[in-house]
């Protein structure tokens, strides 16, 4: 492959990146107007409407032979079932903060993220790091450090979400499987159990369909939709372009969460807090700096950079 084409491919996936993460930066917005739905059935719907959607995406591209041919390894289903757990477990931990008046803290999740993904590029890629990136991952710590000391607790929402989306991210990246057919086999693994909860609390009469409004209906059903394309869009760009790069892009979403949070839904943002999100940014511009005057000049003989994605 030529290096022009190369470049294309890459600014292709930065392009399908950039946007995943600016809708994501908006998706509060969506889960707000669901706060009288429990959190749980929520991901349930979201799990179960997203395959509907997939699989009519999957027959329209034709893609159906990945999807049965990962289903008849053992291997895959159990690659293919944790990740889909990891991916599940940050839904719902999102959408709790989210609905719960967490959207700040969510947002700081999402702004580790990055620096999750250059520890797991260091012990388990074994990328080489830098100095500077040690220092960013060290003073995004020392903001851990002071925002449990804060509160009194760690900040679990934050350090959940980062913690599993950073591993869902490596398995994604690994994945032999496309965005869509990997998406949809993740979904169809774990939407029996969806749907059986939803069954069961339609029967006992808890289910939020039949029980809320024309509008909340359609918020519901559209969870689908907008759970499947930024992941397809995310999915579609881990796989071609660097980890690093991920970590670059990320700082969209968070940065979309944290106004939303301070400006439309009036959460608390005290002068403490601001310190400790001030060591974590410290420590994001010390790593973006890092890596702008690194690609701005060739690697050295010997150095270990990240892999390139497939």
């Amino acid at each position: 492959m030529s290096s022009a084409e190369s470049n294309a491919i890459a600014a292709r996936g930065a392009l399908a990146a950039t946007l995943c993460y600016f809708l994501w930066g908006l998706v509060p917005i969506y889960w707000k107007q669901l706060v009288q739905v429990d959190p749980v059935e929520l991901i349930a719907h979201r799990h179960v409407w997203s395959l509907f959607f997939l699989l009519a995406l999957t027959r329209a591209q034709g893609e159906f032979k990945p999807i049965v041919a990962a289903l008849r390894s053992s291997r895959s289903i159990g690659i293919n079932l944790l990740s889909a757990t990891l991916l599940t477990i940050n839904w719902l931990v999102y959408v709790w903060g989210v609905n719960t008046g967490h959207v700040i803290e969510t947002s700081l999740g999402y702004f580790l993220v990055p620096l999750v993904n250059v520890a797991v590029g260091r012990f388990v890629l074994h990328e080489h790091l830098r100095p500077a990136q040690w220092l960013a991952i060290a003073c995004a710590a020392g903001g851990v450090v002071l925002m449990i000391a804060q509160l009194g607790r760690p900040p679990w929402i934050a350090l959940t979400l980062a913690g599993s989306w950073g591993a869902y991210s490596l398995l994604r990246k690994r994945s032999p499987l496309g965005s869509l057919s990997g998406l949809t086999v993740e979904t169809l693994l774990l939407t029996p159990l969806a749907f059986g909860y939803l069954l069961w609390l339609q029967f006992h009469g808890r289910g939020a369909l039949g029980h809320v409004d024309g509008i909340t209906h359609v918020l519901v059903v559209s969870a689908g939709p907008i759970t499947a394309v930024p992941l397809l869009l995310f999915a579609y760009g881990a796989r071609r372009i660097r980890l690093s790069t991920l970590g670059l892009l990320q700082y969209i979403a968070p940065s979309v969460q944290l106004v939303l949070g301070i400006w439309m839904y009036h959460e608390p943002f005290s002068r403490q807090r601001s310190i400790s999100f001030g060591f974590i940014w410290a420590g994001l511009a010390l790593y973006t700096a890092d890596n702008l005057l690194r690609q701005r000049r060739p690697a050295p003989t010997g150095t270990v950079t990240a892999p390139a994605a497939k």
